[in-house]
């Protein structure tokens, strides 16, 4: 029998449902309940939203308004009793944190403290974290700027085999809060974090960094630069030079160097990816297609910029398999995917979009990983190169590998905004090896982290066939039509060169859930 939690003037008892104040009950339901007894067990850690509807919606596809609605309910029972609605913390985009009183329990007579999750192992490699800089230019519109440059730092730092690198989709989870860099530590399991700032005025530039060992709170290292913009390529590689050697003295000079890479022939080109950035990401057809826009302008000014080609693929992709699979759509991803890797045999991000773009569209999976493996040879701390590799390799009935893939890259991206498509292939991966209960549960996490996203819900609906539970698989098939009223199985299929024997297993099970092929 699971001990009561004690915290300020209330006693939990998570196995009988109820929060009490003193001797009496609060009117809090079971299910705010089930929440508020995780988050005080793991007082003061993060808590994600996956993790939170599992605990109190086992098994079920909930939508985010539930969850607000029963973290309202603990916050107002907590703040009507003690004032205590400040100790439910929001983490956007993430999640929910435990922050009040000390949590204690019962343990035989003597009172125990609950003590905060050790959160993930340190890598045995220095690892670094750069934070999105501060934007003091005075002028928001700036803001793209400012994350450019630390997207392209990250980027330098990455390619060095020493280090550990956390992606920039994670560390741009923390954008515009003001964080504890011992806390981000923890919660991205890493010794070192870079913050700094970018002040852009005309064709001058200040910017400052400041390495911090997140185990101490310590500063290693700080600096500050009085640049032209002109120089900024070469400013970025001085900064990411200048971290390595703060945290990784003994990494070779010829190591070190690696940061060096090959930079956009046109600033201005550099600028038009730079604003595409954020609606390439998006997924989403109608921001892809403003995107595209960017894209091909900077094409036009700088034809051999690999960057620019890997993010229009993408862009071209999307709208392949989210707008009407149209064979022009298809082309396009194609060739700007080819353009990618002629022009950047030494950029990871290029001929990651590359190579999944090969893959995933052009449907030659081997021609893709050698794109892959390049990127990895470039930049191995390059969580999106695992996360969009275990998608290809799922689709081609590699479940081993694609579970594999996806856990690496969700490590080196705790926060990833690419993560439904890592727990989309874990679904694809435990769905073929007969795990079908496991498959639902990364179909949930990946519903969770991108609702919008109908290709999960096709395996979530499968997975729940298997299962026996056909009620619950038709109603993940009707929110499939309606995020993509078009939508016929076997078109998919074909679309994405599934695995015949892959192809078979689910569409039987699509077929059983209501889904037209």
């Amino acid at each position: 029998m699971a001990a009561p939690l004690t915290f300020g003037p209330f006693r939990l008892d998570a196995e009988a449902g109820i929060l009490f104040h003193g001797a009496e009950p609060t009117p809090l339901g079971q299910r705010a309940v089930a929440l508020l007894a995780l988050l005080v067990q793991r007082a003061g850690t993060p808590i994600a939203k996956e993790d939170l509807f599992e605990a109190a919606w086992p098994a079920q596809a909930i939508e985010d308004s539930n969850l607000t609605v029963q973290m309202a309910a603990i916050r107002r029972v907590l703040e009507d009793i003690a004032g205590g609605a400040g100790w439910i913390e929001t983490l956007p985009r993430r999640g929910y944190r435990y922050v009040g009183p000390a949590v204690t329990f019962d343990d035989g007579g003597a009172s125990v403290v609950v003590a905060a999750s050790a959160g993930l192992a340190l890598p045995e490699k220095p690892s670094v974290a750069v934070l999105p800089f501060a934007n003091l230019s005075g002028d928001p519109a700036q803001d793209y700027f400012a994350d450019g440059m630390v997207d392209d730092i990250i980027t330098g730092l990455a390619r060095i085999k020493g280090l550990f690198v956390i992606a920039r989709n994670s560390t741009f989870a923390y954008k515009g809060r003001a964080v504890d860099v011992r806390q981000v530590g923890r919660e991205l399991g890493l010794r070192y974090v870079l913050e700094g700032s970018v002040r852009k005025a005309g064709d001058s530039l200040r910017v400052t960094g400041q390495m911090i060992d997140a185990s101490t709170g310590a500063h290693v290292w700080a600096e500050r630069y009085d640049r032209s913009s002109d120089d900024i390529f070469a400013l970025q590689d001085e900064i990411a030079l200048s971290a390595v050697g703060a945290v990784a003295p003994s990494i070779r000079r010829a190591e070190i160097e690696r940061v060096k890479r090959k930079r956009p022939g046109s600033l201005d080109a550099y600028d038009l990816v730079l604003r595409a950035q954020l609606d390439v990401d998006s997924g989403m057809p109608e921001r892809v297609k403003r995107a595209l826009v960017l894209l091909e302008r900077a094409v036009e000014l700088d034809p051999a910029y690999a960057l620019a080609h890997g993010n229009a693929a993408m862009c071209h992709h999307c709208l392949f398999l989210r707008a009407g699979l149209q064979e022009a759509s298809r082309a396009a991803s194609i060739h700007h995917a080819r353009s990618a890797l002629l022009h950047g045999p030494d950029d990871a991000a290029a001929l990651t979009l590359a190579g999944f773009s090969i893959g995933m569209d052009g449907h030659d999976r081997a021609a893709a990983f050698t794109a892959l493996d390049a990127a990895l040879a470039v930049s191995p701390s390059s969580a999106l190169t695992y996360i969009l590799g275990s998608v290809i390799l799922a689709w081609g009935g590699e479940a081993e590998r694609a579970i594999e893939w996806s856990e690496r890259g969700m490590r080196l991206s705790p926060l990833d905004s690419w993560a439904f498509a890592a727990f989309d292939a874990q679904t694809t991966g435990y769905f073929m090896r007969g795990r079908y209960d496991q498959a639902c549960q990364a179909a949930y996490r990946s519903v969770q982290a991108n609702p919008a996203h109908s290709i999960t819900y096709v395996k979530l609906a499968a997975a729940l066939v298997k299962l026996g539970r056909l009620e619950e698989a038709k109603v993940a098939a009707a929110r499939v039509l309606e995020l993509h009223p078009a939508f016929r199985y076997s078109r998919q299929f074909e679309a994405v060169d599934c695995k015949p024997a892959l192809a078979q297993s689910l569409g039987e099970a699509l077929r059983a859930a209501g889904l037209p092929e």
